[in-house]
């Protein structure tokens, strides 16, 4: 039977096959399916201008076996840098490089890596330079300063070992007999420049006087139980120079992005890693991913500002309140039309903070245009389905094109790409710590997981491609703005509550307004309550805060998941829930939280072992959270994200105490 000509098989390109073992070595084995350029009968060279009617009734395929690397012993992982094959593995070397921190220091691959210099030629012994002698440098040489070559330009940060940089020395040591003319020995040498720099304007900064500088801002802010603090947050804070919101929504929105993106660029891929990032609670770990931890404060400082420039003033009227809430409404549109989507999600989130959100006559006040607005915004930043939208929105950024040229021909790719997108960095973090918890470091017979470090690298390219697309942005620093966003007043927690409530007080026969729970900065935060009523009733009541039926008022804010919660540290009016605040971190167990939780209700934390924790699902169901578990992965991000506590034994009716 003869195929019809031109059809194809519908079968995939690459196929799986198996695994295979070597010596310290596990390969994935695929088979790739490619179509051959081969003749028909009675076709030759030579006629090719006249084909035969039938050459194209048989469509002939060629199928060749792929072979990744999948796990192995250190030593084979390093050897497979120099003798692996890039045609068939491409991906091994940057991920080796990109990755290779978390299982490995650097020194140890250098050890690995770098052969020994050859031995000197006696001094009688003419050296002769002929136009072959390039043919016979070492295969496996020219593999290592390729390789080297790579590390310098991808990851310099990874030979920072301050003051003698044993590391780059070494690299510089091999490259001046092995390649002393060649690309890689002028960036070690350029390098090497870099870091005396940097080490020299570090001396320089720490031997001037501090004196002049002042503390920062957020060391000035006084503690809200001082009576000082007290009286700022009923009279309002007092600033100087101009505020932030006196400049327009376009100058604001831009001068965010530009640092944002300028921050964005500077990540080190290698902090970003789940079992780097992970460890930055730890005690000793201060200085642990500097790069991110700047992409963390710039995104608390944004959501400061926001706070700070709403709540700034409690003798605002409702409409003044509202005309700075409109405003920076329109900043975080300005930001999402520049494709800024850090500084959207910190403004979106001081917006939805317990503070700002519970201010009804404010919220009452603003217009219905920036009201749909900030609907659509938050839309973007939905918690259902594991921040899918937000995915789905940056993904379609990323595959934005710039405008096609007069001169570009149909289906070419544009010459400039615009700049951006400036990501939510705390996605891709979420994803590679989650990633590092659920797979095994090692496999059975002590080899590495590579195939671990492969997914890693999938995230890390990406956002090193997000990186270089930020480096698009043509925009001017504004010194005015850069002031004025550095002088804003930064508000802790508790002290934006409580102007909150200077500004609208909780209405009698509700112990507190019902409230959003946002975060504000990149770590989840919890807020737990005690009931002091025994034997209540599950369901509640309509006037009950914590009630599932509670609804909100005409003139509460705009609508929003998860609104029926008392804002942290509200002292009810009357015997009932009271709000206290807690912070949950990617390193606590169950038991950790529990113990807390008691704690901020002056219970005896030895009860702690008496409490199970329980997360409460749709569809009046719970999910008890195993003793040994890790409370920040295994929590539902589906659900609403309420939490109780219960004596262990007791029914569901006695509920003590709830988190949310």
């Amino acid at each position: 039977m003869q195929r019809t000509a031109g059809k194809e098989l519908a079968l995939a390109p690459l196929q799986d096959w198996g695994e295979e073992s070597e010596d310290g070595a596990v390969y994935s084995v695929s088979l790739r399916r490619q179509r051959s350029q081969r003749l028909s009968p009675g076709e030759g060279p030579r006629d090719s201008q006249s084909p035969s009617p039938h050459a194209d009734a048989f469509l002939h395929y060629r199928t060749s076996k792929v072979r990744v690397l999948r796990a192995a012993h250190l030593e084979r992982l390093v050897g497979e840098l120099v003798s692996g094959d890039r045609e068939q593995d491409p991906s091994f070397v940057p991920a080796f490089l990109a990755t290779h921190r978390a299982f490995v220091p650097t020194a140890r691959v250098l050890g690995l890596l770098l052969p020994p210099p050859p031995p000197p030629l006696p001094p009688w012994v003419e050296i002769k330079k002929a136009e072959g002698q390039d043919q016979s440098f070492n295969k496996n040489l020219r593999a290592v300063v390729s390789v080297l070559g790579s590390w310098l330009r991808d990851h310099p940060q990874d030979f920072w070992d301050p003051p003698a940089h044993s590391d780059l020395g070494s690299v510089r040591t091999f490259l001046s007999w092995a390649a002393p003319l060649g690309t890689e020995a002028l960036e070690a040498e350029k390098l090497q420049g870099n870091f005396l720099e940097e080490a020299q304007q570090g001396q320089e900064e720490e031997e001037q006087p501090q004196a002049r500088a002042g503390p920062p801002a957020s060391a000035q802010t006084r503690s809200p139980d001082s009576q000082e603090g007290c009286l700022e947050e009923e009279e309002g804070l007092v600033r100087e120079g101009p505020d932030l919101l006196d400049f327009s929504v376009d100058e604001v929105a831009q001068q965010l992005t530009l640092m944002d993106a300028e921050l964005f660029s500077r990540v080190r891929s290698c902090e970003c890693l789940g079992s780097v990032w992970s460890q930055r609670d730890r005690p000793g770990a201060a200085g642990t991913a500097p790069t991110v931890r700047a992409t963390v404060t710039q995104f608390n400082t944004v959501t400061g500002c926001v706070l700070g420039s709403v709540l700034g003033e409690p003798g605002l009227a409702a409409p003044q309140r509202a005309q700075r809430l409109e405003k920076w409404i329109r900043i975080a549109q300005r930001c999402r039309e520049l494709r800024n989507f850090s500084s959207l999600r910190a403004i979106l989130s001081a917006l939805q903070s317990n503070p700002i959100y519970r201010l009804k006559s404010s919220w009452g006040a603003v217009s219905r245009e920036p009201l749909s607005t900030f609907r659509k915004l938050s839309q973007i930043f939905s918690d259902e389905n594991n921040h899918l939208s937000s995915r789905e929105i940056l993904s379609q950024e990323e595959a934005t094109e710039g405008p096609q040229e007069e001169d570009t021909p149909p289906g070419n790719l544009p010459s400039k790409l615009p700049p951006g997108p400036v990501p939510y960095l705390g996605t891709f973090l979420t994803d590679l710590v989650m990633l590092d918890t659920a797979l095994p470091d090692m496999l059975e017979g002590d080899l590495i997981n590579f195939e671990k470090r492969r997914k890693e690298w999938e995230i890390l390219a990406r956002i090193q491609q997000l990186q270089r697309r930020c480096r698009g942005y043509c925009l001017s620093p504004r010194p005015p703005i850069l002031a004025a966003l550095r002088a804003q007043r930064q508000l802790s927690e508790e002290q934006s509550y409580r102007i909150s409530r200077v500004i609208e007080p909780p209405a009698p026969s509700c112990p507190s307004s019902p409230r959003v729970r946002r975060r504000i900065s990149l770590t989840k935060r919890l807020s737990a309550k005690l009931s002091r009523e025994r034997g209540s009733s599950p369901s509640g009541s309509p006037g009950d805060p914590s009630s599932p039926t509670s609804s909100l008022s005409p003139g509460s804010p705009p609508s929003s998941p998860r609104t029926r919660d008392p804002p942290p540290g509200s002292p009810p009016a009357s015997p009932g829930p009271q709000g206290h605040s807690t912070k949950l971190t990617s390193q606590d167990k169950a038991p950790s939280v529990v113990q807390r939780a008691l704690q901020k209700h002056n219970v005896a934390q030895p009860w702690a072992r008496d409490y199970q924790l329980f997360q409460v699902l749709p569809g009046d169901r719970e999910f008890l959270i195993p003793d040994n578990a890790n409370v920040f992965y295994a929590m539902s991000p589906a659900a609403p994200g309420d939490f109780m506590l219960r004596r262990k034994g007791e029914a569901r009716h006695t509920t003590s105490v709830s988190l949310t």
